[in-house]
């Protein structure tokens, strides 16, 4: 910045500006030392490094590994187009000489050089795209600026970036004797002044954009671990993307609950509403600890819901479409109980859910129950007075009046007005487990699409639902609907191959712009590179993995993942009973104190 400039800002600043002195005296550093090998700046010591030797071939995103570099540095990339007529006449005069020299060699009987034979063909090769406007010629500058507190942190900030080019044959050197000529070259003024070049082509240079940088930091949303490729935060706002949904695969004890757990207590923090559903009662201390509420759903529990319950109306809604829609889930839910259904009991099923509902005088066109709706019983009443229907009759019975009578056939006794909702099933006999997470589901569904609200479902060990396909159909249809209620889906499992080989459950990882892969077994790790379009390095990388290590993917953007809580984090979502047992322990202990 020139004098003259500095006195118009001064001018424009005001008075006050011209008090407190000028504008170089306040962000000026206190001191610079320019030596050899480095420049003082204040406290801070600088180093540029600059580009001196390239390979015959350069790989493409070579530069990949300095751009991601954990360390704080500064580079510059200076390209400088060349005269074309010059370039070709330096190349005719250097084809000249290097023709000369192989005649000459020729005659004294040598062994041919490969050496100048390639350079030969390199020349002509370039002379013909540069004749025929295919490809250009410039000067190509990098340069590197890098700092440190110490001799000892910029040798060791050097020695990573020259072993991160030397493995592909390139070379940097220190700007030795020309540090501030280095420094202003990396300074964001675009002036070259330390003019340390290659002369290039089209095709090398490119090879250096576009740069890739495994960055994946947003300014909004919560933090979900260390990037392992540059050590950056992985902060992300899953309600950013096109859709809300997010799937985590991963073996038994890959860390899959506790990341989740990880985000789900962040994300109560900024006001989100969460509800689980979770089939081994993991998610109860974390619940416990934020004053969230436990519903256990089993046969012998006092927790009860109606699967005849209606949803509310939003505004603008249509009961009759609302109607047939609730309908559709509940005729899902009772194939789930009953099995497989022929064409003619599908059709008795719908319409003594229609039978059942006009006892309450409910209709499609008129809801007359002032709340009131039917329960299972009188559902089963219906079956029984219709002809063709006994079949479905007997199979509904076991759970009006049989061992699993306690579960369906009651009045719903369940609220979901805390922050947090838990629906444990880890009690529901297994036969039962899948009937019990589609009721579940329906029931926050109906919840969800009442009143808009940012909340986050997360359905555990899904595959349990997927095992079935009307229970896959409804969870792919809450996949596909989710974004319109601003609800995000998370879908959890270790069965990977049985996920991915049903037929609901490739498209729901379709439909989730947020993914997760955690540790994976030999098993299952071709079919989860098959699904994901993974490198063999990332392959690698999820067989070897240890717990809390994944890749995480946002939208097109993925990167490698290290989930890192804090101390009391760590107390609230861990799920190793011997953490958990010594907290109980040390719970014990404080209420013994107490009483003292």
């Amino acid at each position: 910045m020139s004098p003259k400039e500095i006195i118009n800002l001064e001018t424009v600043l005001g008075s006050d500006n011209q008090q407190e002195g000028a504008l170089e005296d306040r962000f000026a550093p206190s001191a610079v030392n320019i030596n050899a090998n480095n420049v003082q700046i204040g406290e801070v010591l600088v180093r540029t490094l600059f580009l001196s030797t390239l390979p015959r071939y350069l790989n493409t995103n070579w530069f990949s590994p300095i751009i991601n570099l954990d360390r704080v540095f500064d580079a510059s990339l200076f390209i400088h187009p060349a005269n074309s007529g010059d370039v070709l006449k330096k190349l005719r005069d250097k084809l000249t000489r290097l023709q000369a020299q192989s005649i000459e060699e020729a005659n004294q009987g040598k062994v041919r050089n490969p050496i100048l034979d390639t350079a030969l063909q390199d020349i002509e090769a370039l002379r013909d795209q540069i004749q025929q406007g295919t490809d250009r010629f410039f000067e190509f500058g990098v340069y590197v600026t890098i700092y440190g507190k110490d001799e000892k942190e910029l040798s060791e900030i050097e020695s990573k970036i020259k072993g991160y080019l030397d493995a592909q044959l390139i070379y940097i050197k220190q700007a030795t004797f020309r540090m501030k000529e280095g420094f202003l070259s990396t300074m964001p003024l675009n002036n070259d002044v330390l003019s340390a070049h290659n002369s290039l082509n089209t095709e090398p240079i490119s090879s250096s954009f576009p740069f890739v940088s495994y960055d994946l930091t947003s300014d909004s949303g919560v933090l979900y671990g260390i990037n392992t490729h540059n050590n950056s935060l992985v902060i992300f706002d899953r309600f950013s993307l096109p859709n809300y949904n997010m799937v985590v695969f991963g073996s038994s004890g890959s860390g899959k609950s506790y990341v989740v757990k990880l985000e789900l207590l962040r994300s109560l923090m900024i006001g989100t509403e969460v509800f689980i559903i979770d089939p081994e009662n993991e998610y109860r201390h974390l619940a416990g600890t934020v004053g969230g509420s436990v519903v256990d759903i089993s046969i012998a529990s006092d927790s009860h819901i109606n699967p005849f319950d209606l949803p509310d109306l939003q505004e603008g809604e249509d009961f009759k479409e609302v109607f047939r829609s609730h309908i559709l889930d509940l005729t899902g839910l009772l194939k789930l109980m009953m099995g497989e259904l022929t064409p003619e009991e599908a059709s008795l099923l719908d319409e003594a859910l229609i039978q059942a509902y006009a006892l309450k005088d409910i209709t499609p066109e008129n809801n007359g129950g002032k709340g009131e709706v039917p329960l299972l019983s009188d559902f089963q009443n219906i079956l029984e007075g219709l002809a063709g229907a006994e079949s479905l009759a007997i199979r509904i019975r076991k759970y009006t009046q049989g061992t699993f009578s306690g579960f369906l056939n009651q009045p719903t006794n369940v609220s979901l007005n805390k922050q947090l909702v838990v629906f444990g099933i880890r009690d529901m006999e297994e036969e039962l487990r899948p009937i019990a997470m589609y009721l579940v589901l329906n029931y926050i569904w109906a919840k969800v699409r009442s009143q808009m609200k940012k909340r986050i479902l997360v359905v555990d060990e899904a595959w349990w639902l997927l095992k079935y396909d009307a229970g896959g159909q409804f969870l792919l249809n809450v996949a596909k609907r989710a974004r319109k209620y601003f609800l995000g889906l998370t879908t959890i499992s270790q069965d990977v191959q049985d996920f991915l080989s049903s037929p609901n459950g490739k498209p729901i990882v379709t439909n989730s712009s947020f993914q997760l892969l955690m540790k994976q077994s030999a098993a299952a790790i071709d079919v989860i590179k098959d699904a994901f379009h993974l490198t063999d390095a990332e392959k690698f990388l999820l067989l070897e993995s240890t717990v809390g290590h994944g890749l995480f993917f946002a939208g097109p953007n993925h990167v490698g993942i290290r989930i890192v809580p804090s101390y009391v984090e760590d107390q609230i979502i861990t799920s190793d009973p011997r953490q958990l047992m010594e907290i109980e322990q040390a719970k014990k202990e404080w209420a013994k104190e107490q009483k003292k």
